[in-house]
């Protein structure tokens, strides 16, 4: 049997979690300032490129594409180039892979704080930006194939099932949600509108955490929880069974983010049927992992990864609990909108994806480095710290969603809200935060600690850049004698990459293409009409501001939400959103039916300084929008783009556009005026502001006094058009009739 000695790669796994620490502690110290400014608004800054609203998606791209992605791969081609025997397929595309996705991360790092973003969860990043993602994962992808076509070993090992399902199914994610129409280099349109934007996205969306920061990390479970506990996964069988059933049944389930929501039943009811269905194989693997260590507990105690390693396996168990258990109609009530789904995301971000990070970076380093860990103690006060600021994060989110959760609901015995200012229910939640704050920084003290113990490390270690191995030569057309039925799959990368492609795209089939080819799934409206010119510049003045990491657009057909905001969501409302935006989050009340409920100067002091008008408000200020000049040079490329994805824009609006905005903004200046609005001020710091037609907050305004005034009633919607529309209407008014004031509860 021939020999052959090769050399494994390095310096590519260094590259990445050298990366992966670096934008760790980014995306960790931008979250903690996200996390103090709901306690301290002034940490806003006063400034547009730190507020809320544009850095709280900075946070979640820098921790899930920077800090997690990067770790997936210095896990993946660290462990596939071992498992497959030989050196990755090419050392040039290692490199393009590596300084190609620090590219896209850096561009994300200066658009979003700019405000240029699409504004859909995960998915933030404009088109430009969504290229690169696609052919930079494309090398990745080649790379990772050739590799395993290439390899000295002819079983193909678990690990990289998990790979290829990651890289066939975000690839196609990537690529379906990301359809969009460019207007110019920062800014695009979705191509889908409304119902069918919001069921793609979460498609999308609840796929991109189950195939970005779950099934890679299955992958790196399968591969190091047996290399650094030295026992074999437990069961080869249950591993089987947990991929194929995972992949199929994960893709279903992301309506369970839309419940109660416009979108119709039958969607929403798949999404619930997989989400309790998913509880099977996600135990499954936990469970396999847990096994695994049997028999090898005292190493357990002794060996700090190892406990990083069981207390990520036992927070992915009660994440991919916690997430069926969400998908309940009853449970999803309460919880939805609120901190409770934060607290959930962050045990499985800080705990399954976190702390197996960190197991990992403590196994890799000191063996690329050829050393001992510099100090035990730091790794040990690192676990304690970091288990520490998880509990602290976790706890108060729970408590605070369901405190708000509850709140919202509570009626008083004479069938009035108990609690109808809903700032009353969000200023009750400022300790909690403040907690949340605290777990957030502890997370980061054990960081930071983690990154010192690895540099002393690689300090007192020589770096092998180039690693020494030798394998047999894989032997051609050798007849397999096993006949168990998977071994085929496991021989034949190619056919296990197309059959994950197919099984992960039949839910996405099943659930998408009704939506976008069925009309009757969205009926029209016929009172809904397009934005006007203005009334877009200030929906895209919304979208830069991140208005939708804290205010919804969907008002819930509960009573609670009814007395509160107002008539319940239609489908047909959002025919023309392009993209959507129902957000995911209430840390400020629903703005469905925010228009001309207040009047324009309302806006225009609450834009300026909440505490104006809401005090104890937690918003911050958008004084900014009074000093910006809004240029209207786009406007009609804007409307020309939107009427190539369905909005019906005619000729004549396009050309009227610059007429119609000033007759609009000439309206909304002039009630300003009458409203005593001084619209020439002097700011503290000398500046002079004089409110005009161009400036910022007369277009914001008239888009938020647009919000909701299409359906002006119920007697309107009895009288719509279609008849699903009259069953909706019927059966909702059932629920929200004449008695409602009797009845003391939400259900």
């Amino acid at each position: 049997m021939q020999i052959e000695h090769f050399q494994y790669d390095n310096k590519v796994v260094r590259n990445f979690g050298i990366a992966s620490m670096v934008f760790g502690v980014v995306g960790m110290l931008v979250g903690v300032t996200v996390a103090f400014q709901l306690v301290f608004p002034e940490l806003n800054f006063g400034i547009p490129y730190t507020s809320f609203g544009r850095i709280r998606p900075l946070h979640t791209n820098a921790i899930i594409f920077a800090f997690v992605g990067n770790a997936i791969f210095m896990g993946v081609y660290h462990s596939i180039q071992r498992l497959c025997k030989t050196r990755m397929y090419s050392d040039v595309l290692s490199q393009i892979h590596f300084w190609g996705w620090q590219a896209i991360i850096a561009a994300a790092a200066i658009t979003l704080p700019l405000g240029i973003s699409t504004s859909k969860e995960y998915a933030e990043l404009e088109w430009p930006i969504d290229i690169a993602i696609t052919l930079v994962w494309v090398v990745f992808g080649i790379n990772m194939l050739g590799t395993i076509l290439k390899r000295r070993e002819r079983h193909i090992y678990v690990a990289i099932w998990f790979y290829i399902a990651t890289w066939v199914t975000v690839a196609m994610l990537h690529i379906v949600n990301s359809f969009e129409m460019p207007v110019n280099f920062f800014k695009s349109y979705s191509a889908y509108a409304g119902v069918q934007d919001a069921l793609v996205q979460w498609w999308y969306g609840h796929n991109a955490v189950a195939f970005f920061l779950t099934t890679p990390f299955l992958g790196l479970m399968y591969y190091y929880l047996p290399k650094m506990s030295n026992r074999p996964v437990y069961s080869y069988k249950l591993s089987i069974l947990h991929f194929w059933t995972l992949i199929f049944i994960y893709i279903w389930a992301g309506p369970h983010h839309l419940l109660y929501s416009s979108t119709p039943d039958w969607v929403q009811s798949l999404g619930v049927v997989f989400s309790i269905m998913l509880i099977a194989p996600s135990w499954g693997g936990g469970i396999n992992g847990l096994l695994t260590l049997r028999g090898a507990w005292d190493k357990v105690r002794e060996e700090v990864p190892l406990k990083f390693m069981v207390v990520a396996i036992t927070a992915y168990l009660m994440a991919t609990f916690e997430g069926p258990l969400l998908s309940l109609k009853n449970v999803n009530a309460i919880a939805h909108f609120t901190d409770w789904i934060v607290a959930h995301v962050h045990v499985g971000g800080m705990g399954w994806n976190g702390f197996m990070i960190f197991a990992m970076l403590y196994y890799l380093v000191p063996k690329m480095w050829q050393t001992e860990v510099y100090s035990k103690k730091l790794m040990n006060f690192h676990f304690w710290v970091g288990t520490l600021g998880i509990l602290f994060y976790a706890i108060p989110m729970y408590w605070a969603g369901f405190a708000t959760g509850l709140m919202w609901k509570d009626f008083n015995p004479d069938g009035t809200l108990q609690h109808p200012n809903f700032l009353e229910t969000t200023t009750k939640l400022i300790p909690f935060y403040a907690l949340r704050g605290v777990g957030g920084t502890l997370f980061l003290l054990g960081t930071l600690v983690m990154i010192y113990n690895l540099w002393m490390t690689a300090r007192q270690g020589t770096f092998l850049a180039n690693e020494p191995a030798s394998a047999p030569a894989l032997e051609k057309n050798v007849a397999v004698t096993d006949s168990y039925w998977h071994k085929v799959f496991e021989r034949k990368p190619l056919l296990l990459t197309v059959l994950s492609l197919v099984v992960v795209s039949i839910g996405g089939l099943i659930q998408i293409i009704p939506m976008l080819t069925v009309k009757d799934n969205i009926p029209t409206i016929a009172s809904v009409k397009p934005y006007t010119a203005l009334e877009l510049e200030g929906r895209d003045l919304y979208i830069r501001e991140g208005c939708v990491s804290c205010h919804t657009q969907l008002v819930r057909p509960f009573r609670s939400e009814t007395e509160r905001y107002g008539e319940y969501a239609k489908s047909g409302e959002y025919v023309y959103d392009h993209p959507f935006l129902w957000g995911s989050k209430r840390t400020g009340p629903d703005l469905l039916r925010i228009g001309k409920k207040y009047p324009d100067s309302w806006h225009f002091y609450h834009m300026q300084d909440p505490e104006q008008t809401s005090n104890g408000s937690i918003m911050p200020k958008y004084d900014w929008l009074n000093e910006n000049q809004l240029s209207f040079s786009t406007t009609k490329n804007k409307m020309t783009a939107l009427r190539a994805v369905g909005v019906p824009y005619t000729d004549e609006d396009i050309a009227n556009a610059e007429a119609d905005v000033n007759q609009q903004a000439s309206k909304i200046l002039e009630n300003l005026k009458n409203e005593k609005v001084p619209l020439e001020y002097v700011k503290e710091n000398g500046k002079k502001v004089k409110i005009t037609k161009d400036s910022e907050i007369i277009a914001m305004i008239a888009y938020l006094q647009r919000l909701g005034t299409d359906i002006k009633n119920k007697e309107e919607m009895a009288a719509s058009p279609t008849p699903s529309q009259r069953r909706g209407f019927k059966k909702a008014t059932g629920v929200l009739g004449k008695n409602r004031s009797k009845r003391p509860s939400e259900f």
